[in-house]
């Protein structure tokens, strides 16, 4: 595929995946009654236009508070960069959910041309095209294209890692420091991309001044930590607070994974068939699935796409829960490179992947876009 031809396909993709998304939106408010609570701008607007503020539906309507009076008490666990983007867009749009769609999908459109450009250089193009698939047919890739930070985020990670695969290091650490301003786990390049600069001068790359754009990459995060220090008195705030968010999560000590996994089957046998059902097997599979394709990519990936995939996947995990798993997997892009290799050796795994993708994936997106938590 030349350039051209891949930008084509990918916008037909991306058209298809939104209206796609619209008619199950439109579907659900035909048969499912709403849920007041954590509607995307409140219920009176919601019942107003419901297929257009579904899409701000619970962390949604916090981005866009932050974006309009800043930071509240709690709200610290959002990191500033995504709502001072929708705060500067709005300046001109006057539309604060406007402008924080318009941002998640620009960047989902840099995410799946990204995503391609990276997966072909090291899998070719069947694999790359496959990839792109597999992503947005992932039961909760609805969240690239609703007022949350997933595609922001993941748009400046593929961005660091492919300039760092261009050996353009500065634009590296300049995007690497954008998503650690986005999201925690973006401090996880850092450590990733020290060994992607490491392996280009083991391979002949002798600059190392260029070593310095690594530490961009601390600025985003330290920026935000510096803040908190002067505003609340605690530069780890977005952690401690955890507790306080009624979301499942520690903020003062460490659960392992196994004690996670023994908490969940519990939950599967007490807990009714019902929404939570859906979402505890939901957070369940997706996490599991991911867990399988962190072992099954050992050394099918580059060793920085490994570090920052497993740091990324265990440290929400170590808060004690796997609440939010499900879009919490959508940027370990890792992932989604190495499920056309497994269709390669088990031809069956695609049948299946699409099936649970498809259905899972129509159900999240009616429940999500009716006031329903799914991640």
């Amino acid at each position: 595929m030349k350039n051209k031809k891949i930008i084509v396909w990918l916008l037909k993709l991306f058209i298809s995946w939104r209206l796609i998304l619209l008619l199950i939106t439109w579907v659900a408010v035909k048969l499912i009654p709403y849920k007041a609570g954590f509607l995307g701008g409140g219920e009176f607007a919601y019942q107003l236009n419901p297929l257009y503020w579904a899409w701000a539906n619970f962390d949604g309507g916090y981005y866009l508070a932050i974006a309009r009076q800043g930071y509240l008490q709690f709200q610290q666990a959002f990191f500033p960069f995504y709502p001072l983007l929708i705060r500067f867009l709005a300046r001109f749009l006057k539309d604060y959910l406007f402008s924080s769609l318009l941002i998640s999908h620009l960047a989902f459109l840099a995410v799946m041309y990204l995503f391609y450009r990276l997966t072909k250089l090291d899998f070719g193009q069947k694999a790359a095209r496959m990839a792109v698939l597999f992503l947005l047919l992932f039961p909760t890739s609805f969240y690239f294209g609703s007022a949350y930070t997933e595609a922001l985020f993941l748009a400046l990670v593929l961005a660091s890692f492919y300039a760092a695969r261009r050996r353009a290091w500065l634009w590296m650490g300049i995007f690497g420091g954008l998503a650690s301003a986005t999201r925690l786990v973006g401090i996880f390049l850092l450590p990733a991309l020290i060994v992607e600069r490491w392996q280009a001068q083991k391979d002949g790359d002798r600059r190392w001044l260029d070593f310095w754009p690594l530490l961009l990459i601390l600025a985003g995060l330290v920026s935000y930590m510096v803040y908190l220090q002067k505003t609340v008195g605690d530069p780890l705030y977005f952690v401690h607070l955890q507790g306080f968010l009624k979301t499942g999560r520690t903020g003062g000590r460490i659960i392992l994974p196994y004690q996670v996994c023994w908490r969940y089957l519990k939950m599967i046998c007490t807990t009714k068939a019902d929404v939570l059902y859906f979402t505890v097997w939901l957070e369940l599979l997706t996490s599991g699935l991911f867990l399988g394709l962190i072992i099954f990519s050992y050394r099918q990936i580059r060793l920085s796409y490994f570090i920052f995939m497993v740091l990324a996947y265990i440290t929400p995990t170590l808060s004690g829960t796997f609440s939010s798993m499900p879009r919490y997997v959508l940027i370990l892009f890792p992932g989604f490179m190495v499920l056309p290799l497994l269709v390669e050796k088990h031809s069956w795994f695609k049948r299946v992947y699409l099936f649970f993708a498809i259905i899972l994936g129509m159900a999240a997106v009616m429940l999500f876009t009716r006031g329903y938590w799914v991640a």
